[in-house]
């Protein structure tokens, strides 16, 4: 039996035009993320029997494709909700007329303002070499948001930190539509962003008791 499942859209394939168009979001959705989703599945079923039959001969390789495929499904499922039309409520900056006040606060702690934190996303993000991430995660040691460069779907993270607005910044996430222009791509994603699941993302994180203490 299947342990993760490929997530519904929020939304329908044409919802974010036009910074995402609707071919983009049928074949990352359908295809990239579920095949991550069966590559975890398909990877559990191989640890399993690697168990069953005491034979760690491929143990490396099986954790390293657990930990690409996972973290792979994760951060897709919270990409597609971490975006919205920017008809309806996608776009701009938190503030607290939006209800997102303590998002919008801990943003400027951390940063120093709004825009020193986009100027550092979308650097981090528009920079990955290869395949990877652009993150704002928020690190529970210090309570305070960090942004990171995640390479692939799990490397380069610190641990403990919890994403709560990510950037895919894969060549499957945006070419059909940007081509080889990634920074173009992450500069348009800002019109996109769904504050108010980043917000509600940003408080279930600070509300978790931390794995240690300062």
């Amino acid at each position: 039996m299947a342990i993760y499942t490929l997530p519904e859209l929020p939304y329908d394939y044409a919802a974010l035009e036009p910074v995402i168009n609707p071919q983009i979001i049928e074949l990352h959705h359908d295809k990239h993320h579920a095949a991550y989703v069966k590559g975890a599945n398909d990877t559990l079923e191989q640890l399993e029997e690697a168990r069953d039959k005491d034979a760690w001969g491929a143990i490396n390789g099986l954790e390293k494709s657990l930990a690409f495929h996972l973290s792979g499904h994760i951060l897709h499922s919270i990409y597609w909700h971490n975006m919205a039309s920017p008809k309806d409520s996608g776009g701009g900056e938190p503030t607290a007329a939006d209800g997102v006040g303590d998002l919008a606060d801990a943003i400027t702690e951390s940063f120093g303002s709004f825009a020193k934190f986009k100027t550092q996303l979308t650097k981090a993000a528009a920079t990955t070499q290869g395949s990877g991430w652009g993150v704002l995660a928020y690190e529970p040691v210090s309570g305070r948001l960090i942004v990171e460069q995640v390479y692939d779907h799990q490397g380069n993270v610190g641990q403990g930190s919890v994403p709560v607005l990510v950037f895919d910044a894969w060549e499957h996430a945006f070419y059909l539509q940007y081509k080889n222009q990634k920074v173009d791509f992450i500069d348009a994603m800002w019109a996109v962003v769904n504050w108010q699941d980043v917000a509600k993302r940003y408080a279930d994180a600070k509300n978790r008791t931390p794995l240690i203490t300062p």
